[in-house]
């Protein structure tokens, strides 16, 4: 399928709206343009929220997931009988 959009002065394009509804694209939606050689490909994106953790928060995570001797040691003795 062929779509023709015009590039207005400030650069922008309008996506058909077939186009739209077909790729479901509503307003606000954020695409990626991806150049590949002398094309330029639009896809519908999604965008991920990430967290940024501080090195205490890390810290205090590692802290609780550590093993006690007696667990490690059991931990240990199950693996090597899975062998």
């Amino acid at each position: 399928m062929s779509e023709t959009a015009i590039v207005s002065s400030r650069g922008q394009i309008t996506l058909p709206a077939r186009l739209r509804k077909r790729l479901g694209i509503k307003g606000g939606d954020p695409v990626l343009l991806v150049e590949k050689g002398n094309e330029i490909v639009l896809k519908p994106a999604l965008v991920v929220e990430v967290d940024c953790y501080s090195d205490e928060q890390v810290a205090e995570w590692d802290q609780a997931d550590r093993l006690d001797d007696r667990d490690r040691k059991r931990f240990v003795e199950a693996t090597k009988n899975r062998k």
